[in-house]
């Protein structure tokens, strides 16, 4: 049987909770590994630049997983975004929960300016769509722990071809933004990411679609 590992963040930025751990908690509650195929595991990172990329790295090492889905929460996001490309860049906005706001810097240095993510990302966004909640296929994961977790994740996995991995951003949760503003119910989010782990697993090639975009 083969092995999934699922992350997802611990609160920040004076918030309580994160929408991507509630997320994952929730697959955890209905991932029935017979059923599904696979066995699933997960971790909750710390939003650190140090601390993430140390926790996941020792998960994957541990564990071995065929499979490895990082997840985060996108404030402003309508949609779930499967990202498709991680930068070799830091850009801290706001502090880490650790106090650490980098500038400028990279994940890894001396390491690629940019790696892919190895999901079939396509298809993985088309399996959120049919489960009739909004997706997209993002090329950027921002500039903050997201995209150096996801950096650091396809740094560790560059010589695991067979190993699939990659990154979704989740929007925040009704109760965590203003009346109006883009969220994502926590019933939404757990629906997209079984959708995503399900094609993730079994997916052999991905969609032969356009997800570009002209800006």
């Amino acid at each position: 049987m083969s092995r999934v590992l699922l992350t997802g963040f611990g609160p920040f930025e004076n918030q309580p909770l994160n929408a991507s751990w509630r997320a994952v908690l929730g697959v955890a509650a209905v991932w029935d590994d017979r059923t599904e195929g696979a066995e699933l595991v997960v971790r909750e990172l710390p939003v650190s630049f140090r601390r993430a990329p140390t926790v996941l790295e020792s998960a994957i090492v541990d564990l071995r997983p065929d499979v490895v889905v990082c997840v985060g929460e996108a404030g402003g996001r309508a949609a779930v975004g499967v990202e498709r490309l991680a930068v070799n860049l830091v850009d801290a906005r706001i502090a880490d929960v650790d106090g650490a706001a980098p500038i400028d810097v990279p994940v890894v240095p001396g390491a690629a300016v940019a790696h892919l993510s190895t999901l079939p990302v396509k298809a993985c966004v088309e399996a959120v769509r049919a489960v009739g909640v909004a997706a997209e296929v993002s090329m950027s994961a921002g500039t903050y722990v997201c995209n150096a977790t996801f950096f650091a994740l396809m740094h560790t996995l560059r010589a695991e071809p067979t190993t699939r991995a990659g990154f979704v951003h989740v929007p925040r949760l009704p109760e965590q933004v203003a009346p109006g503003a883009p969220s994502l119910a926590a019933e939404g989010a757990v629906a997209a990411l079984l959708a995503v782990l399900r094609a993730a697993i079994t997916v052999t090639q991905d969609l032969p679609v356009s997800a570009g975009s002209l800006s």
